[in-house]
C-alpha cells in the first residue's frame, strides 16, 4: 500500500508545483503554487465577524460533526477580543458544576471566577466558549440569560446538539441563533492549495459570462476537483497533505477519523440505536454502489424496516453526518410538499470520508482518471462510480448551505435528475455526468415549460445550448 502511494505522490506533483501564465482578454494572471499554508483559511471566520459587530447580538451555537474545526476558528476569531474564556466540558466535567445552581449571569460570573483567576471578565470585551456543550444542558438553558445580559459575547458549540439526549429542560428559544459547520469546501480547499481569490474570481467571470475555460486552467480545475475528492475536507486530512504531499499520511488520518466517527455514534448515540446507526452509515457506500441508489434498509440488515432504522438516521443527520436528499412526485413549486417519504438517498457531508471507506486503489483510479468500471468486481461494484460523483456533488451543496436538496425519478421510468434546487428563478434540475455522456433525462425536463433551465455538471467545459447549461463539476461551487 505504501509504495503505491508513494508513487502516486510522484505522479500528482503537477498538481501543486506549477506555473503558468494565462492570458484572458488584456487581463494576464500568474498562477504559482508554493507548497503549505500556516493556517487552514475558513469562510466561517467572517460570519463570526458580522455576528461580532450586530448591534443586538444573540448568543451563537455552532453545531457540526467532530473534527471539522469549529474549536480551532473560535480560538482564532477570540483574537479580536481582550479576553477570552473557553470551557470544555467533555475535558473538564468539573466546570458542569458551575451550572448546577442559578443560572443568572452575576452568579454565573462568580462561579466562574473561581476556575479563571487569571482571566478577565470585560463588559463588551470578553468573548465565553461553551465547547461541548452538549455535556452541560444547563449551560445551553444559561445562553437565555447571557442574551438578556448582553455585556459578554458567548459562542456554543457541539457535535451533537440539537440530539435526543441531554436536552435542557428549558431550551433558550428566541434567544440564540445559529450556524451549521462542516468540513472544508471545495473552495477553502483550493485556499489551502494556495490558490488566491483573484484566480478563483477569474473561473468565477467564467462561470457567470458563460465563458469556456482556457483547456489548460480547466484540466487543472479538474486535477483539483479529483484530489479533493480523495482527500475530502476534514481539516487535519487536508493540513496533513499541504504540509507533507504524502497520500499516504493523509490516506492514514483519514481513516483515523472515520474510524473516530464510528466511535462517536458508540459515545454519543442513545443505547437502542448505537449499533443500528453505526450499520446504517457504514451502508452508504454500498447503497451508493447501487445501480439505484435509493437507500434501502435490507441492505443495512436482512429484511430491516423503516420502523427499525429511521430513528437511527434521524440521529445521524442530526450529527451532521449524512445528509438526506429525498425524491419528489412531481416538478412543482414547493417541492417539500412532494416528498416522498420513504424514497430517500444518504450522502455523506465530506466525500473523503467515503472514499476512504474502500481499498486506497480506488484513490489512485480516480487521481489517474481511469475508468472506475474496469477495476475488478472486488475492489467495486461497477456502477459505483457514478454514486460517487453525485456524493461528490452533494457535498458541494450541502456546504453551499442548501438545507432542502431533492432528486427526481418517477417509477417505472428511466427518466432521472439527481438533484433538483430551487431558487429565484424556479425549481433548476441538476444532471450529474462522471464522464461526458448525453443527458437524455435533463434535455426530456427542459422541454417543460415550468423549468426554466437546467445544469449538466460533467467533465466538460462551459457550453450553453438553449435552456441547458453545461459547465465543469469543479464550479458547483459557484451555484
Amino acid at each position: 500500500m505504501g509504495a503505491d502511494f508513494k508513487s502516486l505522490k510522484y505522479a500528482c506533483l503537477h498538481i501543486f508545483t506549477f506555473s503558468f501564465i494565462l492570458i484572458t482578454g488584456t487581463q494576464t494572471i500568474s498562477l504559482i503554487q508554493e507548497g503549505g499554508s500556516d493556517m487552514l483559511r475558513r469562510k466561517i471566520h467572517q460570519q463570526l465577524l458580522d455576528w461580532k459587530v450586530k448591534k443586538k447580538k444573540k448568543s451563537l451555537i455552532i453545531s457540526g460533526a467532530r473534527q471539522v474545526g469549529k474549536t480551532f476558528i473560535i480560538r482564532e476569531f477570540s483574537k479580536e477580543y481582550g479576553s477570552f474564556i473557553e470551557l470544555n466540558f467533555l475535558e473538564n466535567p468539573s466546570l458542569i458544576s458551575v451550572f448546577s445552581g442559578d443560572l443568572d449571569v452575576e452568579t454565573l460570573l462568580t462561579n466562574l471566577s473561581f476556575y479563571f483567576k487569571k482571566s478577565a471578565f470585560i463588559p463588551g470585551g470578553t468573548l465565553i466558549l461553551f465547547d461541548e456543550a452538549q455535556e452541560c444542558p444547563q449551560a445551553i438553558t444559561s445562553l437565555k440569560f447571557w442574551t438578556s445580559d448582553g455585556r459578554f459575547d458567548v459562542i456554543a458549540t457541539g457535535s451533537a446538539l440539537g440530539m435526543n439526549y441531554n436536552i435542557p429542560t428549558s431550551y433558550p428559544v428566541g434567544y440564540v441563533e445559529y450556524l451549521d459547520m462542516y468540513s472544508l469546501d471545495f473552495e477553502e480547499f483550493l485556499w489551502a492549495n494556495q490558490i488566491s481569490d483573484q484566480q478563483i474570481d477569474l473561473l468565477k467571470y467564467h462561470f457567470t459570462e458563460r465563458k469556456k475555460v482556457p483547456v489548460f486552467l480547466h484540466e487543472k480545475m479538474m486535477d483539483y476537483l479529483r484530489l479533493y475528492m480523495v482527500i475530502g475536507g476534514m481539516p487535519e486530512v487536508v493540513d496533513t497533505y499541504i504540509q507533507t504531499h504524502d497520500l499516504s499520511e493523509a490516506d492514514a488520518r483519514q481513516r483515523t477519523i472515520y474510524r473516530d466517527y464510528l466511535y462517536d455514534i458508540a459515545r454519543f448515540a442513545q443505547s437502542d440505536i448505537k449499533i443500528k446507526a453505526e450499520n446504517c452509515y457504514k451502508s452508504i457506500p454500498l447503497q451508493l454502489s447501487k445501480e439505484n441508489h435509493k437507500f434501502q434498509y435490507k441492505i443495512v440488515e436482512h429484511k430491516g424496516t423503516a420502523r427499525k432504522f429511521e430513528s437511527s438516521l434521524d440521529w445521524l443527520e442530526n450529527a451532521h453526518f449524512i445528509k438526506s436528499v429525498y425524491n419528489v412526485s412531481s416538478l412543482s413549486y414547493p417541492l417539500e410538499a412532494f416528498t416522498i417519504q420513504d424514497n430517500f438517498r444518504l450522502y455523506p457531508t465530506d466525500i473523503g470520508l467515503l472514499i476512504c471507506y474502500y481499498d486506497f486503489a480506488l484513490k489512485k483510479a480516480i487521481l489517474e482518471d481511469k475508468t472506475i468500471s474496469d477495476l475488478p468486481q472486488s475492489l467495486i461494484l461497477k456502477t459505483a462510480k457514478g454514486g460517487l460523483y453525485e456524493a461528490l456533488a452533494a457535498d458541494f451543496l450541502i456546504k453551499r448551505g442548501y438545507q432542502h436538496i431533492f432528486f427526481y425519478k418517477p417509477v417505472n421510468s428511466t427518466l432521472e435528475i439527481e438533484f433538483l434546487i430551487t431558487n429565484q428563478d424556479g425549481i433548476i434540475p441538476i444532471e450529474i455526468k462522471a464522464g461526458r455522456s448525453k443527458t437524455n433525462s435533463l434535455d426530456i425536463l427542459l422541454n417543460q415549460a415550468s423549468i426554466p433551465f437546467g445544469y449538466k455538471m460533467a467533465d466538460q467545459n462551459i457550453g450553453v445550448s438553449e435552456k441547458k447549461i453545461t459547465l465543469p463539476l469543479y464550479m458547483l461551487m459557484f451555484l
